[in-house]
C-alpha cells in the first residue's frame, strides 16, 4: 500500500450530497413537508415524541435490569397488592393492580415466569380474601374464585407474550432489506452506534466500507428492473459469503452497501474489501453486466465521535474513488493525528 498525503475527500460539499444518516433522520420532515404541499394538517407530534420518548427509557431502564433483579421487584409489588387488597377488604376491587407484576415478568422477562406470576397472584388474592373475612355462602366459592382469575390471568399472559413476540417481529423486519435480505440503512446506524460504543470501551479500531455499484442504472434501461434485482441480490450475497461472521452488511441505497468490520485494522481491511471487489467482479463479468464497484474504506483507531461523522467520511471516500475513474479502492486511516490514506487502482 503506498501512503499519500492529506487526501482530497472532504473537499466534497456537504450540502451538495446529504449522508445517509442525514437521509434516515430526515424522513419525519419529508413527510410533513408533504403533507404542508398537499393541504393537509399534519398530526400533532410534540405530546406523541413525548410520550415516546418517556415510554423509551423507561422501557430501556427495565431491559437493562437483571432478570432476578426484575422478578424480585415484580414479586415485592405483588405482596404490595395483596396486603392493600387485605386491607381494602372485599368491597373495594383493586384486581387491576394484580395485572402490573404480571405484565412486568410477562414482557421484559419470558412467558412462562408470566406464567407463574399469574398462579401466584391468584393464590395472593385468595390469601387476601380469607385474612381480610369474605364471606361466601359455599366454602367452594373461594377456590373456584381462584381457578377462574388464574385463567384470567393466564390468559393476558399468553396474549402479552405474543404480542412481544409480533412486536419483536416487525422490530427485526423493520431493519431488514427486503430485496438482498440483508440489514437496511436504519439496521446499519443502529448497529454503528453501538459498534462506535464497544469501540471506545474496549479500544479496538473500528473500519467502514462504502460499495457504489458503477453503471448500475444502465442494468435497469438495458435489461429491465428484475435483472437488476437480481444483480443486486448477488452483490448482497456475495459480500456475505466473503466477509466473517462478526462483520455485517448493509443496503443503505438503491445502488449501495456499507460493511461494517469490528476490531479490523487496515491490512484486513485492505484484504476484506480487495476480495470483496474481486468476487463480485467475477461474477458481473460472468453475466455480462458492465458493473464495477466504487468502494470508500476508512479505519478509524480512535472512534468517531457520532455515526454522521462515520458515514460522511466513508461517504467521500466512496465518491472520490468514482471520480477517480470508478472500480477503485480508496483507503484511510483516522485517529492517529492526522489522516493516512491510501488509493488502489
Amino acid at each position: 500500500m503506498a501512503i499519500l498525503g492529506q487526501t482530497s475527500s472532504h473537499q466534497k460539499s456537504e450540502n451538495s450530497t446529504p449522508t445517509l444518516y442525514t437521509r434516515c433522520r430526515n424522513v419525519d420532515w419529508d413527510q410533513t413537508e408533504a403533507r404542508e404541499t398537499l393541504g393537509q394538517t399534519p398530526p400533532p407530534r410534540k405530546l406523541k415524541s413525548t410520550l415516546d420518548s418517556i415510554f423509551d427509557l423507561i422501557t430501556e431502564y427495565l431491559n437493562k435490569l437483571h432478570r432476578s433483579f426484575l422478578i424480585a421487584i415484580a414479586f415485592v409489588i405483588l405482596a404490595s397488592v395483596g396486603i392493600l387488597n387485605h386491607l381494602a377488604g372485599p368491597d373495594l376491587s383493586i384486581w387491576i393492580f394484580y395485572l402490573i407484576p404480571i405484565f412486568l415478568v410477562t414482557w421484559f422477562t419470558e412467558r412462562w415466569i408470566g406464567i407463574l406470576m399469574s398462579i401466584v397472584s391468584a393464590l395472593t388474592w385468595l390469601m387476601a380474601d380469607y385474612t381480610s373475612g369474605a364471606a361466601y355462602l359455599d366454602h367452594a366459592i373461594p377456590y373456584w374464585n381462584c381457578i377462574a382469575r388464574s385463567g384470567s390471568f393466564l390468559i393476558l399472559t399468553l396474549v402479552l407474550s405474543a404480542l412481544k413476540s409480533a412486536v419483536e417481529k416487525e422490530k427485526e423486519l423493520s431493519r431488514i432489506d427486503f430485496l438482498t435480505g440483508v440489514g437496511n440503512s436504519r439496521y446499519f446506524i443502529e448497529l454503528a452506534d453501538m459498534e462506535i460504543n464497544r469501540a471506545r470501551r474496549y479500544k479496538h479500531p473500528l473500519t467502514v466500507a462504502n460499495i457504489d455499484l458503477d453503471n448500475f442504472k444502465t442494468i435497469n434501461d438495458r435489461f429491465g428492473h428484475s435483472t437488476g434485482d437480481k444483480l443486486l441480490q448477488l452483490v448482497a450475497n456475495t459480500i456475505k459469503h466473503n466477509i466473517r461472521l462478526t462483520d455485517t452488511v448493509s443496503r443503505v441505497g438503491g445502488d449501495e452497501f456499507a460493511i461494517l468490520l469490528p476490531e479490523t485494522g487496515p491490512e484486513l481491511a485492505e484484504a476484506i474489501t480487495r476480495k470483496v471487489q474481486k468476487m463480485n467482479l467475477e461474477i458481473m463479468q460472468k453475466n455480462g453486466w458492465p458493473v464495477t464497484f466504487s468502494i470508500g474504506v476508512v479505519t478509524f483507531i480512535s472512534p468517531p465521535s457520532t455515526v454522521d461523522d462515520l458515514l460522511k467520511i466513508s461517504d467521500n471516500l466512496m465518491y472520490v474513488s468514482k471520480n477517480n475513474g470508478k472500480n477503485t479502492i480508496k483507503y484511510e486511516v483516522s485517529g492517529i493525528k492526522e489522516w493516512l490514506s491510501v488509493t488502489v487502482a
